[in-house]
């Protein structure tokens, strides 16, 4: 279907849309509807998209004015942190998964949006382990727009050079794989943790398959004890399996040096057999050394006898939640709808490269097979372990992502990192009572 195309299925569609007992056109009739509306998508080929949503939908709608602002991944936290301490929250806004959307819907900043949810028009939309991720005490506050995950992406040329033909099935395949790289003069994994975010996304998966799910999400919200929360060995253990990736030489030299940015180019060139990356990275990949062919991936290995889960994703989907202080929330889920629906997911994902979280959306017509399997692999996992820095407090979150750089440097033990974890969580414990 050609982008024109999309563009006019996704006007029906919005033509379509009732929400909430809000009909199209009844803006027109009572008086104007305004919506303020945030997102963290400024670039060029993203803000297409939006714009377009945003006109289409007006359009369709007359009376509904949307005022639209995207503010960059970065200065978005800054500024987001400034709306809330102002109470001036825009009604549609962008939002992170797990305790970054948790301490929002404490506060009273978010507008529970489950009876909407239930309606008809929604059901069937978007994968469970998407929608779960907006979920708190059983009730839903968010509507993902695009779903992401973490998958170890390899070089199917360095791994023939070992004699591996297919992935390995569980972590002792893995790490006798890497060995055999390492021995072959073949740098196992490409990784840098000069920006601390990546080194979460290790640390966190093997969290995840080291520590018991009902411990790990107990100190996560901080709901564990005092003189229990984060003493779990699991801890310690997947920090130390994080740590012997640079011990036993299976990462590149001096990962803080580098940027992920700057390990992934290298990796494209072919001079790393591995690297960690998200789906949304999928679409650069085969314009570059590796080809359309020349690569695979597979989810971070299993490991055996691990107390946590091992079928789990690292991953996680991003989307909106709507302010309490919304004086049309029937509207504003009206353009939620409209925004997530289907055409509309398949011009996101054609615009911006992004997998839309929209079943049906992500399609061989604007998708690479790569993508599409990696689509596959999160239908089929049984739950997403969250980003670890939007998934706790986050001075907790802090003292994960410093400890995470500490351990690829010279200054940094588990045990130690965990010390610090354990005592910013039992800071935050205190004050919140």
């Amino acid at each position: 279907m050609k982008r024109r195309d999309f563009n006019r299925a996704a006007v029906a569609a919005g033509t379509a849309i009732a929400a909430g007992g809000w009909q199209p056109g009844r803006a027109a009739a009572a008086e104007p509807v305004t919506l303020s509306f945030l997102h963290k998508w400024p670039e060029p080929n993203n803000i297409r998209f939006f714009r377009e949503a945003v006109d289409a939908f007006q359009k369709a709608h007359p009376g509904v004015t949307i005022n639209m602002e995207a503010v960059a991944d970065n200065p978005y936290k800054a500024k987001i942190r400034v709306i809330m301490a102002s109470g001036q929250i825009p009604d549609i806004y962008f939002t992170w998964v797990g305790e970054y959307t948790r301490q929002f819907i404490r506060a009273g900043r978010v507008l529970d949006i489950t009876h909407y949810m239930a309606a008809p028009e929604w059901q069937g939309r978007f994968l469970p382990a998407t929608l779960d991720a907006y979920k708190t005490d059983g009730k839903i506050y968010g509507v993902p727009v695009e779903v992401d995950a973490k998958f170890m992406v390899y070089n199917k040329k360095l791994f023939a050079k070992v004699g591996a033909t297919e992935p390995p099935k569980d972590w002792p395949a893995f790490t006798a794989l890497l060995d055999k790289l390492k021995g072959a003069g073949v740098v196992p994994i490409a990784y840098g943790s000069q920006l601390a975010w990546a080194t979460v996304h290790y640390i966190g998966d093997l969290i995840a398959k080291l520590v018991p799910p009902e411990t790990r999400v107990a100190d996560y919200t901080l709901k564990t004890p005092a003189n229990k929360l984060f003493t779990d060995p699991g801890y310690v253990d997947a920090l130390g399996h994080y740590q012997a990736f640079l011990t036993h030489g299976w990462f590149n030299a001096s990962p803080n040096a580098l940027t992920h940015a700057a390990a992934r180019a290298s990796f494209y060139a072919g001079r790393e057999a591995m690297m960690y990356q998200e789906l949304v990275e999928f679409g650069g990949v085969p314009g570059t050394k590796l080809g359309a062919d020349g690569w695979g991936f597979f989810p971070m290995p299993a490991i055996p006898h691990g107390r946590g889960r091992q079928d789990l994703l690292t991953g996680a989907p991003d989307g909106f939640v709507v302010a309490p202080t919304c004086k049309h929330p029937d509207v504003a889920m009206a353009f939620l709808n409209f925004l997530t629906s289907q055409p509309q997911g398949a011009l996101f994902t054609t615009d911006t490269g992004r997998p839309s979280a929209t079943i049906g959306a992500v399609t061989s017509a604007n998708a690479s097979a790569a993508t599409l399997r990696g689509i596959e692999d999160i239908k089929h996992a049984k739950g997403m372990v969250l980003w670890l820095d939007t998934d706790v407090e986050s001075r907790v979150a802090s003292a994960f992502l410093a400890g995470g750089q500490a351990l690829m440097g010279t200054g940094g033990t588990p045990a130690g990192v965990m010390a610090k974890v354990r005592a910013a969580a039992l800071q935050v414990q205190k004050e919140q009572g």
